[in-house]
């Protein structure tokens, strides 16, 4: 279960990193930076709770996942170049975030605690 947790926190900072660089420097949609680098903002509202194991925040954190699916999705066939793979990596991070989260939600639980 601690390598779900370690997953989860990994792959949220690699997200919220991945949010800032591209939008203030990788490819941003304006020179000089991007006010779509306020995306990252909502992923900061999990973290401590991800950092600190709670199970309530596992259960409502990966909803927050699908806005940033979503994103990447759009951006990875709107979008050419750099953009596109950059939605590709903000995808991957998603997913394994969401997957890690919900496991890590499920055999956290009272029912898996017991055995």
């Amino acid at each position: 279960m601690k390598i779900l947790q370690t997953v989860s926190a990994v792959s949220l900072i690699a997200l919220i990193f991945l949010c800032v660089a591209w939008e203030l420097w990788l490819a941003p949609l304006r020179p000089g930076g991007s006010g779509l680098v306020m995306k990252a903002l909502p992923l900061l509202l999990p973290l401590m709770g991800i950092l600190k194991g709670r199970r309530y925040t596992y259960q409502w954190a990966p909803m927050l996942m699908l806005a940033y699916f979503t994103e990447g999705v759009v951006r990875a066939w709107s979008d050419t170049g750099l953009s596109a793979w950059l939605a590709g990596g903000e995808i991957v991070l998603a997913v394994v975030f969401f997957f890690a989260a919900i496991y890590y939600a499920k055999f956290s639980g009272p029912s898996h605690q017991a055995q």
